[in-house]
């Protein structure tokens, strides 16, 4: 089997995780600028066989899209004309900052640990990732 890749996308940064290859345990892959996040995925891809990528759905609360999507869109839109044999969807991701924050704090990491806005989103993707797992289930 292939993996699965997660992605929290950010304006600045741009969160990652990925499954082992018989698709069971999500983990942290890495946080990446999100200038360099096509080209980075690409090579990845080159190493690893990934069969599909789930990206973070950026809503508002109430469920209407946030100011980030329209970001979104463009970085999904490319990769569909870049890449067609690796689907990307979109899975929620309200929330997940905040629970990536509390996981910290649950982990015991020190507060300078914390403020680590690379460690926020590479646990936010991991929280997506995990979270899409599950709904498969």
């Amino acid at each position: 089997m292939a993996r699965i890749l997660a992605i929290d996308y950010g304006r600045k940064r741009t969160g990652l995780a990925v499954t082992d290859p018989l698709q069971i345990i999500a983990g942290g892959l890495a946080t990446v600028s999100t200038s360099e996040l096509f080209e980075w995925l690409k090579a990845y891809m080159l190493r690893e066989q990934v069969e599909r990528i789930v990206i973070g759905e950026p809503r508002q609360p109430n469920g209407q899209p946030s100011e980030n999507m329209a970001r979104v869109e463009q970085f999904v839109n490319r990769w569909r004309k870049a890449v067609p044999e690796v689907p990307i969807e979109y899975y929620d991701e309200r929330f997940t900052s905040v629970l990536a924050h509390q996981a910290m704090l649950d982990g015991g990491l020190k507060k300078k640990a914390r403020r680590d806005k690379s460690l926020v989103d590479e646990i936010s993707a991991t929280i997506i990732l995990e979270d899409y797992l599950r709904s498969r289930q």
